[in-house]
């Protein structure tokens, strides 16, 4: 089953509104669309006579060493999409090779996916996203459970000072989760009585001081993710980032922002190689990875074709969507001449209709 047709059978098998709320992005879902279709303005200028029979596309990531090169991205309630939920995403990351994130809004929490992950692996790469909390001693007791249950580098979400507007959600009246679901990591935390959730926050007051306090508070690599500016990528590794991740939110934020990849080239010469560069939205196909790679991604993420795998087929299904991508990709850098990720560099990237 191709990836479109995973597509296509999620949104048999999904409730329409919970469908919607993955599917869909912010307000006209312009940069929704425009994230997979940006992809298409890029072709790829094979070199000759330079390829192996062998091909090495391991990656090495903050707190993951000889990780595949495309990861899961941070994805909200996986339990509404199917039974086995997070579990089941973390035993198919681990037994793919590929670094998990999961995070704030997940409906399993991170201890519980962990152990998931390390039933498929011995030491598999998950990671924990968080936002910043306007108050201090929240951040640091998620930042604690995420040390304390075994992730292995921490991600800080920072394009999401306020929630965006998503037009399906609004129109289905999908502003909460239904009885028998919570996001677990915001349960038990600072300011709450046992047992109570505490609101995801978003607050456009938190700063990169903040960040920087979230970098001194752990022993964890802290990556940075929502980049889209180069000025940003810069201060990101000024306070201590691990990584910055270049990402529009998957076109859930601001719908007036441009793809993610066609911000790739610019972040990637001005963090000069200082720190991993990794890119999500829009990565549908192997050629994609490999787009994104030439132009400076160490690693890409995935995120909405991951939930319709799980939708369809559980663990299966997430299986097939990272070994597809993975295949496609060990395919296209054999077909371009490479052997290793480092062979796609910048140059062998083409603009449809002229030279980059």
């Amino acid at each position: 089953m191709t990836l479109r047709e995973l597509h296509e059978r999620a949104r048999e098998v999904l409730d329409p509104v919970h469908y919607d709320y993955v599917a869909g992005g912010a307000d006209e879902e312009r940069v929704l669309a425009g994230n997979e279709r940006a992809f298409d303005r890029y072709a790829l200028l094979p070199r000759a006579l330079r390829g192996g029979e062998e091909r090495d596309t391991a990656v090495d990531l903050p707190g993951s060493r000889r990780a595949a090169p495309v990861i899961v991205a941070p994805t909200a309630f996986h339990r509404l999409f199917h039974r086995g939920g997070e579990r089941a995403t973390a035993r198919a990351a681990a037994a793919e090779g590929a670094v998990l994130v999961t995070g704030t809004a997940a409906t399993t929490a991170v201890p519980d996916v962990v152990a998931a992950a390390r039933e498929a692996a011995p030491d598999p790469a998950v990671w924990f996203q968080l936002y910043l909390h306007p108050r201090p001693k929240v951040t640091a007791a998620l930042v604690r459970r995420a040390e304390e249950a075994g992730c292995t580098a921490l991600v800080v979400t920072v394009d999401s000072p306020v929630f965006g507007r998503h037009t399906r959600d609004l129109r289905n009246g999908f502003t909460d989760l239904p009885p028998g679901y919570a996001a677990e990591n915001m349960r038990d935390l600072p300011g709450t009585a046992p047992g109570a959730l505490t609101a995801i926050p978003m607050s456009p007051a938190v700063g990169w001081p903040d960040f920087a306090e979230t970098v001194r508070g752990t022993s964890l690599p802290v990556l940075v993710k929502g980049v889209l500016h180069p000025d940003d990528a810069r201060l990101a590794v000024e306070h201590g980032a691990a990584g910055v991740i270049v990402s529009n939110h998957g076109g859930r934020q601001c719908d007036a922002v441009p793809a993610a990849v066609d911000c790739l080239p610019a972040i990637a010469r001005v963090v000069a190689g200082r720190v991993p560069v990794l890119l999500d939205g829009g990565v549908r196909r192997g050629s994609d990875v490999a787009v994104a790679i030439a132009l400076g991604a160490a690693a890409v993420g995935v995120g909405r074709p991951v939930v319709w795998g799980l939708a369809v087929e559980g663990e299966a299904g997430v299986r097939h969507v990272l070994a597809t991508l993975r295949e496609e990709y060990d395919h296209t850098l054999a077909l371009c001449g490479g052997r290793r990720n480092a062979d796609l560099t910048a140059d062998m990237v083409v603009r449809k209709g002229g030279t980059w």
